[in-house]
């Protein structure tokens, strides 16, 4: 075959193939807005940030926001504000305009109104809550790893969450939200199964290795559509922009660390301790709570997170963290009074939890080790954290609503985290 021709045919079958792809996906963008989803910011209580997507015949888009009220004729208070748009070409993903807000000087516990689109085409107006003033009681969501079967089987977790807290402040998602990071079909499957709650309830994502791929040139970093469709606190290290920051809401200080660049890279690694220490060190909230990907203490007998151990808890201890929320493992457990401190009898106050949402599951070397306080296999969990004071109340339920696991922590003046188990009477141990 002649040389012209074969190169012809092979630039064919690659253009058929890209286009089959794209055709094979069901989530095409549109001039109509998709993919709402609606981000934290460092104080939710006066600021909120949108994301959303449109197809490329959209260049600019817009959202438009006001109090929200009974009166139907709230619209006409409505303030428009100008998206800042970029469009995402990536191999064979449908290529798209990703849109982006933040609503700037809102009202503490206030409910607000939003829509985002342009021209004749907008969503519907979709309500959302600022969140309130330090000390005041509120509650929010922990989801273990999403990652597999995230339409057909993560889609009643969510659902189930929703209805056990639809109040809630913020959705947390310790990685792994998606399997395969750059295939946009599993990230039109995760929008899809949070529905309207992504865009009434605010993310707080971390991400995790699944959540990561690598470069051509060796470069380990977030999907391509991570910062796109997730407009986050930009308050951490340089490099780590929205996948290492914080958030303050009612009192509680919220920490995402990037726990894949810590175990890849030891830059990565001393920027975010010297930057976690700061933070830590200069905290005037009452309560802390960090999340990351890679757990601290795993409940498998074959993975060892060293790095991230060796690095991060001497830190947890100094300043006092309460709450250390991860995935990573499939499995759930959580444990304190168990933790192996550096100083003779003494008990660690952070709770470790590990917890799974989506339905992949291991029972591979999961074995009930020494720090577990409550652990489960194979069951899909989300968990409702309430927080009132001194008082922090954990509930874990279980993919159809049941109550598997609670307790209390409770702060004491001048000593570490008193804990109150709440264990279900009658509910045992799922192995």
């Amino acid at each position: 075959m002649p040389p012209k021709i074969f190169l012809s045919l092979i630039f064919s079958i690659g253009c058929f193939a890209a286009k089959s792809q794209r055709s094979d996906n069901p989530y095409q963008p549109a001039i109509l807005p998709d993919r709402i989803i609606l981000n934290v910011t460092q104080d939710p209580s006066t600021s909120m940030a949108a994301n959303w997507r449109t197809s490329t015949f959209v260049n600019e888009s817009f959202a438009e926001l006001a109090i929200a009220d009974a009166d139907p004729r709230f619209v006409e208070k409505a303030t428009r504000i100008k998206a800042t748009s970029q469009k995402l070409e990536f191999d064979d993903t449908p290529t798209a305009m990703y849109h982006a807000v933040i609503f700037k000087d809102l009202v503490p516990n206030t409910k607000y109104a939003y829509r985002v689109g342009q021209g004749s085409i907008w969503s519907e107006w979709i309500h959302f809550n600022t969140a309130g003033k330090a000390g005041e009681k509120f509650s929010f969501v922990y989801y273990g790893d999403v990652q597999t079967n995230i339409r057909s089987m993560w889609s009643r977790v969510a659902r189930e969450a929703y209805a056990k807290a639809p109040d809630a402040r913020l959705m947390m998602y310790a990685g792994d939200l998606i399997n395969k990071a750059n295939r946009d079909v599993e990230w039109g499957d995760w929008f899809e199964a949070g529905g309207f709650i992504h865009s009434m309830i605010p993310g707080f994502p971390t991400p995790g290795n699944h959540d990561h791929f690598e470069t051509p040139e060796g470069l380990n970093t977030t999907s391509v559509f991570w910062r796109p469709q997730f407009t986050l606190p930009e308050n951490g290290p340089k490099g780590l922009e929205e996948t290492c920051y914080y958030a303050d809401i009612q009192g509680t200080r919220f920490i995402s660390l990037n726990s894949d660049q810590v175990e890849v890279s030891d830059e990565y690694l001393e920027k975010q301790r010297i930057w976690l220490e700061d933070i830590l060190k200069n905290n005037p909230n009452k309560w802390t709570c960090v999340t990351f990907h890679h757990p601290i203490f795993s409940p498998k007998s074959t993975r060892d997170n060293k790095r991230m151990r060796e690095t991060f808890k001497p830190l947890f201890d100094q300043y006092k963290v309460d709450l250390v929320l991860q995935g990573h493992d499939h499995t759930y457990a959580r444990g304190m009074t168990k933790i192996p401190m550096s100083v003779k009898n003494e008990v660690s106050g952070t709770m470790y939890v590990v917890s799974v949402s989506g339905p992949k599951m291991t029972d591979s070397n999961v074995e009930k080790r020494d720090w577990k306080d409550r652990s489960a296999l194979y069951t899909q969990l989300f968990h409702v954290i309430t927080i009132d004071d001194t008082k922090l109340n954990f509930e874990t339920f279980t993919a159809t609503g049941e109550l598997y696991d609670a307790f209390d922590l409770i702060k004491q003046k001048g000593k570490g985290n008193k804990i109150i188990d709440k264990i279900p009477a009658n509910v045992k141990e799922r192995r």
